[in-house]
């Protein structure tokens, strides 16, 4: 996928005004990206597809009808928490232990004008206890089997996993599997054939 195909991408998906919102967040990590290292400068040329389209695509898993909430661990640069929020009007925590990004990441919520249904935790997954995910969604942060481990106190047996994985994913859910019960299907993501998506549910230790 080019830069272009990927505007074109969210243009059809999600019109003018999903376009507006990503080139906003694309404004936003390149110029913070000069103060901190927020994704790799080898991948500022190729942030549509290495970034939005690779976060965007999460949505084509979910009911856009559903509403429930959306926890995002190690939201990092925004991605895809971020990007999420932008399309997706429902209410999202986006969990950043790190507090120089948890403190960009609520700048660009209130820039984008999402703080309405946009929460920044700026501590580690373990300290959230007093929410029920729907959604959790973490990009390249941990394997699943600690991921499933430390959301336990914000997650439950209906919460459903969307969990980017790069080439490890069937590797990862085979670990996983030893000791968490759950539903695992594997993805390929549209951004890059060799990457994968681990969808997860009904997980529950064994």
């Amino acid at each position: 996928m080019t830069e272009e195909e990927a505007r074109t991408w969210i243009a059809d998906r999600h019109g003018a005004a999903g376009i507006g919102a990503m080139e906003q967040i694309v404004d936003l990590v390149v110029q913070e990206n000069a103060r901190q290292n927020l994704i790799a400068p080898s991948t500022l040329e190729s942030i549509w597809t290495r970034h939005i389209v690779d976060s965007a695509q999460l949505l084509s898993h979910v009911d856009q009808a559903e509403d429930g909430l959306w926890i995002d661990i190690g939201s990092g640069a925004g991605f895809p928490g971020l990007v999420i929020a932008a399309l997706r009007k429902q209410p999202i925590y986006l969990v950043e232990p790190r507090r120089k990004r948890a403190d960009f990441l609520q700048d660009a919520a209130n820039r984008l004008g999402l703080s309405a249904h946009v929460t920044v935790i700026a501590d580690r997954i373990q300290a959230v206890t007093n929410a029920s995910a729907t959604i959790v969604s973490a990009r390249a942060v941990a394997p699943i089997t600690d991921l499933f481990a430390w959301a336990k106190g914000c997650s439950s047996k209906s919460t459903r996993w969307i969990l980017p994985k790069g080439q490890s994913a069937r590797e990862d859910v085979a670990s996983a599997r030893e000791t968490w019960h759950g539903v695992f299907h594997v993805e390929h993501s549209i951004t890059d054939a060799k990457s994968l998506i681990v969808l997860a549910s009904k997980v529950a230790r064994r």
